[in-house]
Parts: C-alpha cells; structure tokens; sequence
C-alpha cells in the first residue's frame, strides 16, 4: 500500500511541475503595460497566396503527323508570333499538294468537257435531232463534273494546309519552356505532351482568392467591386520575401463564389518589362486598407471569448472586461476598433489573458 500511496504522489508532482512550466506567471507586484486610447489614420496591408500566369500560356502541338527534321528555336527563348518553331518532315506532304493540284487539273478539264458537251446537244435538240432526256444527260454530267471540280479544290486546300503545318510557329509572343522532343522524334497530332508551352509573359496575371466575409468587406469598403474600379493599387511579394518593384492592379473578380471553398477567385496583373516574373512562380498579394481617424491597438492587448473581441479598459485604476468590435481585415498585428472604445480611454496593451474584471493594475508604461 506504502509503494502504490508513494507512486501516486509522485504523479501528482509531476503533473503539477509540468503544469507549471505551461502556465503564464502574472506579474507580482500589478503592473502592466497601458496606453491611452487615441485616433489616428492607419493603412493595413493584408498579404494573400497568390499563383503567377502568364497573360497567355499556350500548349503548341502539331496538326500534322510525321518526323521532326529541324528545331528552330532554345529551350526558354523568347519567341514572336510567327516565328518558326519546329519543321515536321514535308516531303510527303509537298507530294500530296502536288497531287491534289494535278486533281484539279484534271478535273478542270472534265468539266470543260461536260459543257462543251452540254452546247452541242442544246444545239441538237434546238434542231430536234435528240430527245429532251439526252439534253438532261448531258446537263446532270456538267453538274457532276463541277462537283468533282469542288472535291480536288477542296483537297488542294487540305494538302496546301497540312504543309503549311509542317512549320509549327509560335501563335503569340513570349518566352518558350522546355522542349521535351529531338529531331527525328515522330510527332502527330494526338500527342499528349506539347511540343513546347510559350507564355506571352509581357503582362502577369496573379490569382489569389478572397472569403466570403473578405469581399464583403472590401466591396463596403470600396464602394462595390463589380467592376474593380475603384480598388488600390496592390503589391507582389515574391517568394525570397522580396517586393517586387512594380506595383499591380485588381481587374477581374468572379461573379460567382466557389461552392466547396466558400473562396472568390480574384487576379491581379502586373507589367512584367524585365521578364522578372515568370509563369508557374509564387508570391503573395499583399492589398492595402486604409482608414482615416480610427482607433487601433495591438491585438496583445485583446483576448477572445467565443468568438467575441474583449479589452480590458483600466477604470479607477482596476480592469474592466470590455467587448469590442473590430475591423474584419487586419494584418496580424494590430486591430481597427469600430466599436466599444473611444479617444482617451486607457487600456491594458499586452496581456490581457491574463486578468479578469476587478483586478487593481499600476502603469508599466503609457504609450
């Protein structure tokens, strides 16, 4: 019994010392860090993971099917629309042009054929030498000649295109990625895999998403954001944390609130001169919040009690527990307060979890 009385009072030591190195130890003699409550203007800068595209980032595959005979282009070069790319083998396709031409050709003649025979038996029936049934013959015959005629036409278009296509160029300016085929690759156009992406890379779209709650704030804020008129003007933090040195506008909001996410897409777009940003890269957002003649205070000297935003206000030099209604955007730091403190009030400003109402408190310091 004497060994099952003396493990148990070693358990409680123990959680008791571990609780101890858990628990905030309040100051002994009750003083605390205060400020005087005071209005002032106050932009917050709310940071938002952002991904980074290109104005266009477009797969090149073939439209035709053969080898790969030349590669015109490095791999992350820039590129202009028009510029050559790739050569597919043309022979045989310079052999199928050749071929429909001669189609034509022939069925040309055909149909000067049909309607030379088509004026001797008008000749001939206007004389009344043959029936009505061999004009008609001879009618049906041109109309099916100009129909062969339309068929080669058609295919000489078809075979001039497809060797056209044997050069593959670039349908956009940008900077070409990777280049997963070599010469004599065959290549067809049911390829899964691009020949090469080229991003138009002058102008950078960044999308990030905003809650619900976000934009509905914003759009109060800003007076509606149906359009993105009158948002500010944004920043791009990069992702070695540097700014990027061009400043972003917001252009494009969805009209519609992703269902699984409760999330709305937002893009911003930024000039891209240098070509410092590329397509695939990741940064942040950071969009600016100003309010003029607010009051706001470190969110130290807040604690929150079921969701709500509680201060503790220092009246008669004892804490006063007071609810407190805040900006929704913040960044981290600091609080906008719209409601529950006013110019002049005195406030503890750092460890507010650790009082409760009632508790006689001296001034470490007023700010």
């Amino acid at each position: 019994m004497k060994q099952k009385y003396l493990i148990l009072a070693c358990i409680v030591v123990l959680m008791s010392n571990s609780g101890c190195k858990k628990s905030t130890v309040m100051p002994t003699d009750n003083t605390y860090p205060m400020m005087t409550v005071s209005n002032t203007d106050k932009t917050i800068q709310t940071s938002y993971s952002a991904t980074i595209q290109g104005l266009q980032d477009v797969d090149i595959y073939p439209q035709v099917s053969g080898k790969i005979t030349e590669i015109c282009i490095n791999e992350g070069a820039s590129v202009k629309k028009g510029q050559t790319l790739f050569v597919i083998d043309p022979v045989p396709y310079r052999a199928a042009l050749a071929t429909a031409e001669a189609n034509v050709e022939s069925a040309a003649a055909g149909v000067a054929n049909a309607e030379l025979t088509l004026n001797s038996k008008k000749k001939l029936f206007n004389q009344e030498v043959i029936s009505a049934f061999d004009l008609q013959q001879a009618q049906i015959s041109l109309r099916s000649q100009n129909a062969t005629l339309a068929q080669a036409r058609a295919q000489y278009t078809k075979a001039k295109n497809d060797l056209s296509y044997t050069e593959v160029k670039s349908p956009v300016d940008g900077v070409a990625g990777m280049i997963p085929y070599r010469v004599g690759a065959l290549v067809s156009a049911n390829i899964t895999t691009p020949l090469v992406s080229v991003s138009d890379d002058h102008i950078m779209h960044a999308y990030f998403s905003l809650t619900e709650n976000q934009m509905l704030e914003i759009s109060r804020e800003f007076g509606g954001t149906s359009r993105a008129t009158n948002l500010p003007a944004v920043e791009l933090s990069l992702s070695d944390g540097s700014k990027y040195d061009k400043k972003g506008k917001i252009d494009a909001i969805s009209g519609i609130i992703d269902k699984s996410t409760g999330a709305v897409s937002v893009r911003a777009s930024f000039d891209n001169p240098d070509h410092l940003l590329r397509s695939g890269n990741t940064g942040n957002i950071i969009l600016p919040t100003t309010r003029q003649n607010c009051i706001v205070i470190p969110q130290t000297a807040t604690y929150e009690l079921q969701d709500k935003v509680f201060v503790y206000k220092v009246v008669n030099n004892k804490t006063q527990s007071t609810r407190i209604n805040v900006f929704p955007v913040n960044d981290g730091k600091e609080y906008i307060v719209e409601e529950g403190l006013k110019k002049g009030d005195i406030i503890i400003s750092d460890g507010a979890g650790l009082l409760q109402d009632g508790i006689e408190v001296k001034a470490k310091q007023t700010k």
